[in-house]
């Protein structure tokens, strides 16, 4: 979901950071984004909205 003018974004919460990021690409994945930030998806519990989630899950618009 795009809103004309509005740019894409979620926002990352992880240890002590709190942060709007924006996504680079439409079908970008929490493994997309663990891979950024060098984590390893064999030590990080992923939670997309408040539930967990498994990698392989596209990030949305507003996630948390």
């Amino acid at each position: 979901m795009h809103i004309k003018g509005e740019l894409m974004s979620f926002i990352l919460k992880f240890k002590d950071i709190e942060e709007k990021r924006e996504l680079t690409s439409e079908n970008y994945t929490i493994r997309d984004l663990l891979k950024d930030l060098n984590l390893s998806t064999q030590t990080i519990v992923a939670k997309q909205n408040g539930e967990l989630s498994i990698e392989d899950n596209i990030l949305n618009y507003h996630d948390l």
